[in-house]
């Protein structure tokens, strides 16, 4: 009879899909399962993370995994999706929903909050977060502070998400510094503590202790005789730089594409200043503390909009462009947009829905087919991730860029890419699971009796340095 495959466990929680990964100890993806849950909604009607769902999906997946008698489960651990806070009461069970980030925010109590502590900018400058309402966790909690006391009242224990999963199996609470530092507007990033207005409101008090990535806390599964670690949990977008952190130690920037294209750089040392927060820049906390400059837009999001409206005009199925072909004659024929929407850059950006490309004023009908307005989409798209990708780039050392996510398998967003940036390096990355891969490797040392692997992202150079498609970008 063969032996159990010895595997870490790891749930990695999207705002859209569920799954759970098992990882041998080679990080090969051995088992995936994946849940959608439907939202509830919270006590304006605004739709919200199904908690309860969330806890019995858990519970679920890890029971079926346990039935199956093939795995050996040494280690659990978390990534999920930031800017969520779980409020526990007295008998350990959440007592306010799941707010969602795209919550609208009361302006007037926005108004109240940097007004009465010390204004907008210098919040959002200390915290590394631009003001984006309920996208600043932190907010949120002040708004349930302001606006619902004797709920307030009830809380014993503020979780971010990703330890709140890991409290559902410990009952330990826990905070991370991941998860407190991406645009929480609760981190001051120059003290290395919680912001004052933290401990004016005395917030501090109710989130857990500070640990760091790599710690664990040992459960026995049902069924099971010998415990096993369990982290604590990672913010999903630190989670995914982990992996590239440990292969790659010469300068580096990485674009992780999604619904939000983020462009993080571990080697730009500069302070965030004020102007790069009105262009929507900010910093993450990666897990070894130290801060990632960063830059988004909502490229993703823009994509699947654009990509259903050219299938419509076309009379084509929208599946068609997930792998067209890079076709440099249709590039050559195209202009950038004239007049393209940059970001704010005399307030700070107000909504986490920024502006697009300006593809969407496009007409069309300008197009003699599909194939060229899709082109078109790409080379919009690019233009914008160059001037947001350059916004954390510029005077640092880096000579490489990454890809990876949706847009690292899109042909015509990776040369374009190249063509951008004819003076680095740019690669496809390909690997399992980058967030989910990042909180496996965050606790390595407590389950994997194997070395750090070195051959865990696999690598596809890009060059493009035809100097008419370079000159568009």
């Amino acid at each position: 009879m063969n032996s159990k495959i010895p595997v870490i466990a790891i749930v990695d929680v999207g705002k859209t899909n569920k799954k759970l990964f098992l990882f041998d100890e080679q990080y090969q993806v051995v088992y995936e399962q994946s849940a959608r849950f439907t939202e509830t909604q919270d006590e304006d009607g605004d739709p919200c993370e199904n908690i309860h769902s969330l806890r019995q999906s858990l519970f679920e997946s890890l029971r079926e995994v346990v039935r199956q008698q093939e795995y050996s489960i040494r280690a659990i651990n978390f990534s999920t999706y930031g800017a969520s806070i779980a409020g526990i009461g007295r008998d350990g069970q959440p007592v306010m929903p799941l707010y969602n980030y795209l919550k609208p925010y009361p302006a007037t109590l926005k108004e109240k909050f940097y007004r009465q502590y010390g204004g907008q900018d210098r919040i959002a400058t200390e915290t590394a977060s631009p003001a984006l309402g309920s996208l600043n966790a932190g907010l949120q909690l002040y708004r349930l502070k302001e606006q619902q006391p004797e709920l307030f009242e009830q809380l014993q224990c503020l979780l971010h998400l990703p330890q709140y999963m890991s409290y559902l199996l410990t009952g330990k609470c826990f905070t991370d510094i991941t998860s407190l530092g991406c645009h929480t507007a609760l981190w001051d990033f120059k003290k290395n503590d919680y912001h004052q207005w933290v401990y004016a409101e005395q917030l501090h008090r109710q989130f857990g202790a500070l640990m760091p990535a790599s710690h664990t806390e040992s459960i026995t599964l049902p069924d099971e005789t010998d415990p096993i670690p369990v982290g604590i949990g990672l913010h999903d977008s630190s989670a995914a730089l982990i992996p590239y952190i440990v292969s790659f130690h010469e300068p580096f920037i990485l674009i992780s594409t999604g619904t939000w294209c983020i462009s993080m750089n571990p080697f730009n040392i500069f302070p965030l200043t004020t102007e790069e927060l009105h262009q929507d820049c900010l910093c993450y906390m990666q897990y070894r503390g130290k801060p990632v400059k960063a830059s988004r837009i909502f490229a993703g999001r823009e994509h699947e909009v654009e990509v259903q409206r050219i299938a419509n005009h076309f009379h084509q199925d929208p599946a068609k462009y997930r792998n067209m072909s890079w076709d440099p004659a249709i590039i050559k024929q195209l202009q950038p947009q004239q007049g393209n929407p940059k970001p704010a850059a005399a307030a700070p950006l107000q909504s986490p829905a920024p502006l697009g490309s300006g593809f969407s004023n496009r007409s069309l009908s300008d197009f003699e087919n599909d194939e060229t307005a899709y082109h078109q989409l790409m080379l919009d798209i690019v233009v914008q991730q160059k001037r947001s990708t350059g916004l954390v780039l510029q005077d640092t050392p880096v000579k490489r860029l990454f890809v990876d996510g949706g847009f690292s398998k899109n042909a015509i967003y990776m040369n374009l890419l190249a063509a951008a940036f004819p003076g680095l390096e740019v690669f496809a990355a390909t690997m399992a699971q980058a967030s989910a891969m990042g909180a496996a490797l965050a606790i390595h040392d407590s389950w994997n009796r194997l070395p750090m692997p070195g051959n865990i992202i696999e690598l596809k150079y890009y060059s493009c340095n035809t100097p008419e498609i370079s000159g568009l970008l």
